[in-house]
């Protein structure tokens, strides 16, 4: 049987899988491993690299075991990893520091200063990502600061997939779609932006080569199954995800809530203009992908039900969910846990609960949160539909929003639109197998394999009117909370 070996590494855990050349999941295979980042006080948020190759390697380990008893051996390895991620090599190729996720904030103050070396909004509109602790630019600056001596043994800067391709397969492969992520990528370009590397203290020669990019490896590596066939360098998560969700054009927006958020459209186009308060990077050479990330999503229903320690039950919860009026509880709700990314890409920002009296109840705050977290997307919306104009579909996935029937409602009423429910189980590595069956000629298009899809929700247009007003309140709360930092940022 025919067929693609993916191998995804997310926050928390790395997957191995197998789909068939049409795009299907193959039943029966997999493998999946779970780890911890290790996290501290101070907002760091990191991986020992070392022991995420291992991981990952144990999942392909399983994964090949499994093919090996049924005869199977695949036409092709995809790889998607997490997006922003950042670590240090020597001349060796052995780790000079930790992986940085993301989520590490210790970059917050670096950032600052480095906010004052360029010019931020003239950056983002290259770049499409601004000065913030979730991107490389922040954390290099840091780390030069913080530790000098192994920034000084450093010989190239690399992402974890980048790292996972040098063990794998002898050296550090990269695509265009992970670098594009970096805020070191001019979008318009399609090269490494020489305004911000100016304003450093690295060298172009310290990243991966822009002839070098989305080249695949065939060489040798330690499963003889996955021997002589294409390798490609990995991915980002989200441009993945956009594509096995169906959402491969800009009339389609993909909704996806896990433990953060984002909503994506796919542009295909020669050169794109960056709006304010959006991300954008690439699917690949010929894509962008543009959008707007939060990083509280799913994390805010999970710290809700852990601290005011609401039942372990989530039916009973749905139920509770299912028997309130919208914004009956009188809350306001800055859903702002980890800080801000889209729109307003503020660190330090914080959560904020308004209005609460002595009759306010933890199921209301819950509903609350829910549907701050809906507002917050609003945003991202209004933002996207100006250059890309009403999406004729949008695509809700994520097992933190799918899981729940009362909050993808939810969605729906905030956004005035309708969800079309995705059902495809594994749609970032759906993604990452149609992009390589389309590199393979296998596919003639990465829009010939229609995913699963479920019911569609239609938004109810009375709670949207409250909605709106809820949008407002929310607005002005940010506003007024974080006034004096704006007045400091003009």
């Amino acid at each position: 049987m025919d067929c693609v070996l993916t191998l995804d590494v997310g926050s928390s855990s790395a997957r191995a899988l197998l789909f068939a050349l049409d795009g299907k999941q193959v039943e029966g295979f997999g493998s999946q491993i779970q780890y911890r980042a290790q996290t501290t006080p101070d907002g760091g948020w990191e991986v020992d690299a070392d022991e995420l190759t291992g991981i990952a390697a144990r999942s392909i380990d399983e994964i090949c075991s499994q093919m090996r008893g049924r005869s199977m051996r695949p036409v092709a390895v995809a790889v998607d990893t997490f997006w922003h991620s950042l670590l240090g090599v020597d001349a060796a190729g052995k780790p000079t520091t930790s992986i940085l996720h993301p989520f590490d904030s210790r970059s917050a103050d670096a950032a600052k200063r480095l906010a004052q070396r360029i010019d931020n909004k003239a950056m983002h509109a290259r770049t499409g990502c601004m000065i913030h602790p979730s991107y490389p630019p922040a954390k290099l600056l840091w780390l030069s600061e913080t530790q000098p001596e192994a920034f000084g043994r450093t010989k190239r800067w690399m992402s974890a997939g980048e790292h996972l391709f040098l063990k794998f397969c002898g050296r550090p492969g990269a695509s265009t779609s992970m670098v594009s992520a970096t805020g070191l990528w001019n979008q318009n370009a399609n090269d490494y932006d020489n305004e911000m590397l100016s304003v450093l203290p690295v060298s172009r020669e310290q990243f991966a080569a822009v002839e070098a990019l989305d080249k695949q490896c065939s060489g040798a590596c330690a499963w003889p199954e996955l021997k002589g066939i294409p390798w490609f360098p990995a991915l980002g998560d989200g441009a993945c995800d956009n594509i096995g969700s169906g959402c491969t054009e800009q009339r389609r927006f993909a909704l996806m809530v896990g433990t953060s958020g984002a909503m994506r459209a796919v542009v295909e186009a020669d050169r794109i203009d960056i709006p304010a308060g959006l991300f954008c990077y690439r699917v690949d050479r010929k894509r962008f992908v543009l959008g707007g990330a939060l990083s509280n999503g799913g994390e805010v229903f999970a710290w809700m039900k852990r601290t005011l320690r609401l039942p372990d039950d989530n039916n009973l919860i749905e139920q509770q969910l299912a028997a309130l009026k919208p914004g009956q509880h009188g809350l306001t709700i800055l859903p702002l846990l980890a800080g801000e990314r889209s729109t307003g890409w503020r660190a330090d920002a914080r959560a904020a609960i308004a209005g609460m009296d002595a009759n306010t109840s933890p199921i209301d705050i819950l509903q609350a949160a829910l549907e701050s977290v809906a507002l917050r997307f609003c945003n991202v919306y209004d933002i996207m539909k100006a250059p890309l104009g009403e999406p004729r579909e949008m695509v809700a996935s994520g097992g933190a929003l799918l899981h729940s029937a009362v909050w993808t409602q939810v969605m729906a009423d905030a956004l005035a639109h309708p969800l079309i429910e995705c059902r495809e189980p594994e749609a970032t590595s759906r993604g990452a197998v149609l992009l390589a069956l389309e590199r393979i000629g296998a596919l003639p298009d990465i829009r010939s394999a229609a995913p699963q899809y479920g019911a569609t929700i239609q938004p109810n247009a009375e709670n949207g009117a409250y909605y709106q007003t809820a949008l407002a309140r929310q607005r002005q709360l940010y506003h007024k909370l974080f006034e004096e930092l704006f007045k400091e940022d003009r």
